[in-house]
């Protein structure tokens, strides 16, 4: 028993990784549904595991307004009919959430991210004007996402870096190691140049 309230502990921690409440949620939901869900009672694992359905298509910018009253109407159903406390704690800290920010859910459901966490709105894009051509980003890239060439004394004809979205995981690495400043993340539906 000890160690089920450990991991619940550890599991409300985890949450503080992240900003946005979408992530915080999707965080919260998947711990429980790998972790500590007995699955002895109808509402808990039918409730989070839709709800995990729809927060991952709020974290991925494809919900639409009935997702979002999916979550309001499992959220408190959950939260009533669930027999043990962490189904009970996993529908309360949801509907806390959309009490306390609806604003926040509002803006996912258009397709965006205040926090820029979530990785289905965002995107990294390389602003030629601050790129010295160093290389260090296309070094650390995983994913082979970054196109270009160093820059080399004398030689021209270089090809300048670029980010190809379709490849890119959002991983952050490239940012850390810029020491130029020239990834910025932009929303992907506005467009709206993020400072990193």
């Amino acid at each position: 028993m000890a160690e089920k309230e450990k991991d619940l502990k550890e599991i409300t921690e985890d949450t503080n990784q992240f900003k946005c409440v979408v992530q915080k949620a999707l965080l919260f939901l998947n711990e429980f549904i790998d972790g500590p869900m007995c699955a002895r009672c109808l509402p808990c694992p039918m409730g989070s595991y839709e709800m995990r359905i729809r927060f991952q298509k709020l974290s991925n910018a494809e919900a639409n307004a009935g997702d979002l009253d999916a979550i309001r109407r499992l959220a408190p159903f959950m939260l009533e009919s669930s027999m043990c406390k962490k189904g009970k704690d996993t529908a309360k800290f949801i509907i806390d959430t959309l009490e306390k920010t609806p604003e926040v859910y509002d803006i996912h459901v258009a397709g965006g991210c205040p926090d820029r966490e979530c990785k289905g709105s965002i995107q990294y894009k390389v602003i030629p004007d601050k790129c010295v051509s160093c290389d260090e980003c296309r070094v650390v890239c995983k994913d082979y996402a970054i196109l270009g060439e160093k820059q080399v004394a004398y030689i021209a004809g270089f090809l300048p870096y670029e980010i190809v979205d379709m490849r890119c995981s959002r991983c952050g690495e490239c940012v850390k190691v810029c020491r130029y400043g020239a990834i910025e993340i932009v929303d992907k539906k506005a467009m709206e140049t993020v400072t990193v």
